[in-house]
């Protein structure tokens, strides 16, 4: 029985409407074979974890460019959790400051890429760490 690729999602929460880092990501992990769900721009936490759930994801994919990591990675775990999905990875990319990566790996974050990380590093980190679970569907 062959395994189901990696199912990630992309999402760009919050105000920020900048998502061409975003694009560049999703391109890259399609072309590593991996199937990527793009959100848009202006998601909420709560519309990030539904279609997460809809979608039967692996791994979450943040991208926030404007400074508001503190309030939206908090409430999309807290979300994750409610809806008992913890066993989906999430990882963040953009502006965070070196001095709040540590917080937002206490909260669960599996990992934090800042500007500057290679396609080749973030694609071996999910192949490494977020190998793909069986669905949840029935």
């Amino acid at each position: 029985m062959s395994q189901r690729p990696l199912r990630v999602l992309i999402a760009k929460p919050g105000l920020d409407g900048h998502d061409r880092g975003a694009k560049v990501i999703a391109r890259a992990l399609r072309d590593a074979g991996m199937e990527v769900i793009y959100t848009g721009l202006r998601q909420t936490p709560e519309m990030i974890v539904s279609a997460a759930l809809q979608e039967d994801v692996d791994v979450i994919g943040l991208s926030i460019l404007s400074g508001a990591h503190n309030a939206i990675v908090p409430r999309v775990m807290t979300l994750l959790a409610e809806h008992g999905m913890q066993d989906v990875k999430v990882i963040v990319g953009g502006i965070i400051p070196d001095s709040d990566i540590r917080a937002l790996k206490e909260l669960g974050v599996a990992a934090v890429f800042q500007p500057g990380t290679s396609m080749e590093e973030i694609v071996r980190f999910l192949r490494e760490n977020a190998p793909a679970r069986e669905s949840r569907a029935v």
